[in-house]
C-alpha cells in the first residue's frame, strides 16, 4: 500500500472508530521509510481564556485531529507538539513565540489575533523560522518570506458578502455597517465597499465603531447600536467573533428585527450555540461549511464530531490544514529538515485537498480559494450554518 493511500485508509478507518485497525495495514516498505526519521517539534500558538478561547481551543483541536489520523506524525517525522498561551493582546503573544522559538520548534502554528500576528512578524522573518497561521490574517501583512496562511485574508471576507449584496438588496435599501474598533475592521469594511461598490447610495451612512477593548457585557454595545440605526436602515452588516460576537447580537435584536449579514466569524462554534434564536437567519460568508458535500469534509467532519462532540469550525479546519501542508512540505525535504527548507518546501507542494474544497497557495502565501453563503437555520432543537450556495473564488 501506497503511504497517500495508507493515510487515506487511515482517515476513512479512524472516523469509523477503527483507527487501530488501520495502522496494521502498512506495508514493511512503509516503515522502512520513515523509521530513521528523528522526533520533530512544532509551536502552536493559541489563547487559552478570554473572548477567543474557543477560537484557541479549535485551532488546537484541528491540529490535533490531523496529527490522530496521521500516527502523531509530519512528514513521517514522530511530532512534539508544545503549545504556548497567546493571551489577549500583542506583547503576551509575542512572548509566546519567543518561548516556543527558545525550544527549538521546526515550524509554528495558530494564531488568534491580528495585533498578535503584525507584532510578532519580525521575530518569525528574523528567526527564519516558518509560521502557518490558521486564523489571524491582516491585508497589511506583505512581503513576508516566513509567514504562511492556511486561513484567508480579512478583507475577502467582505469583499464575498459585498459582491453578493450588491446584486441582491433593493435599490431602496440602507445598510448600517458596524464594527468593533481593531486592527481586522479596517480590511473587512474596505473590502465590503469595494466589491458593494464605494459610491453606492445603499452604503453611504458612516461606519459606526465599536469599544474592541471593552470587555463584552449586556450593555456594552446599546449605545453604538442606537447610533447606527437612527438613520433607520434596513440590514445590518457587521464584523465580530466569540463572546463578542453574543452579546452585539443580542443587544443589535433588542432593536432591529431586519435581515443581518457578516463575515462567518459571527456565528461560528460556540458562538451560535449561545445566541440560539437571536442568530435565526442571520447569513455569513465564509471560506468553509461543515456540510460541504466531499469526502474529505466528510472524513474530517466525522472525526471531528466523533472525538470532540461539535461540529467543526474554519478555524479548525483551518488548522488541520495547516498540519497537512507542514506535513507534506516536511515530507518533500527528505529525513533532516531544517527549517529553511521546509520554507522552501511549502512553496512547492501544490494544490491542497482540504474540507473546504480544493485551494493552493497564491504568491502573498495566502490560500486561493472558494467562499461560501450560508444562512442561520432551526436543525431540530438547535440552530445550524446552512451552506445557501457558493459565492465566489478569492485570493
Amino acid at each position: 500500500m501506497s503511504q497517500m493511500n495508507r493515510r487515506r485508509a487511515l482517515q476513512l478507518l479512524a472516523a469509523l472508530g477503527t483507527t487501530g485497525f488501520a495502522a496494521g495495514c502498512g506495508s514493511d516498505t512503509d516503515g522502512q521509510a520513515t523509521s530513521n526519521r528523528g522526533p520533530i517539534k512544532i509551536g502552536l500558538i493559541a489563547p487559552r481564556a478570554g473572548g477567543f478561547k474557543s477560537i484557541g481551543d479549535d485551532i488546537t483541536n484541528g491540529f490535533q485531529l490531523f496529527l490522530d489520523l496521521h500516527d502523531q506524525r509530519l512528514g513521517g517525522h514522530p511530532v512534539t507538539l508544545l503549545t504556548a498561551d497567546e493571551g489577549d493582546t500583542a506583547k503576551t503573544g509575542k512572548a509566546a513565540v519567543d518561548d516556543l522559538l527558545k525550544q527549538g520548534v521546526l515550524a509554528l502554528t495558530g494564531v488568534v489575533n491580528s495585533s498578535v500576528m503584525v507584532n510578532i512578524r519580525d521575530t518569525v522573518e528574523q528567526a527564519r523560522v516558518p509560521l502557518i497561521g490558521s486564523n489571524a490574517s491582516p491585508s497589511s501583512l506583505q512581503s513576508v518570506v516566513y509567514i504562511w496562511r492556511t486561513s484567508y485574508v480579512l478583507d475577502e471576507a467582505g469583499r464575498a458578502m459585498g459582491r453578493y449584496l450588491r446584486d441582491q438588496l433593493p435599490a431602496n435599501a440602507r445598510v448600517a455597517i458596524i464594527v468593533p474598533e481593531n486592527v481586522g475592521s479596517p480590511d473587512v469594511v474596505r473590502g465590503f465597499r469595494q466589491a458593494f461598490g464605494a459610491t453606492d447610495p445603499r452604503i453611504a451612512d458612516p461606519v459606526t465603531n465599536t469599544d474592541a477593548t471593552a470587555t463584552p457585557g449586556k450593555t456594552t454595545y446599546v449605545s453604538d447600536i442606537k447610533k447606527a440605526l437612527a438613520k433607520k436602515p434596513t440590514a445590518v452588516f457587521c464584523f465580530y467573533a466569540g463572546t463578542a460576537a453574543v452579546e452585539f447580537i443580542k443587544q443589535l435584536r433588542d432593536q432591529f428585527s431586519g435581515p443581518i449579514y457578516a463575515p462567518g466569524f459571527l456565528t461560528e462554534g460556540t458562538a451560535l450555540e449561545s445566541m440560539q434564536r437571536d442568530a435565526l437567519g442571520i447569513q455569513t460568508a465564509l471560506n468553509y461549511s461543515a456540510d460541504l458535500n466531499s469526502t474529505t469534509n466528510r472524513v474530517f467532519a466525522s472525526a471531528y464530531r466523533k472525538k470532540h462532540q461539535v461540529t467543526p469550525t474554519t478555524y479548525a479546519m483551518a488548522s488541520y490544514d495547516a498540519a497537512q501542508v507542514l506535513d507534506q512540505a516536511i515530507q518533500l525535504t527528505g529525513g533532516e529538515p531544517t527549517p529553511q527548507q521546509v520554507n522552501l518546501a511549502l512553496g512547492k507542494i501544490g494544490q491542497i485537498d482540504s474540507p473546504r474544497g480544493v485551494w493552493q497557495f497564491n504568491q502573498p502565501r495566502t490560500p486561493q480559494q472558494k467562499w461560501y453563503l450560508r444562512e442561520v437555520q432551526r436543525d431540530g432543537q438547535v440552530m445550524s450554518n446552512v451552506l445557501i450556495n457558493e459565492l465566489e473564488t478569492l485570493g
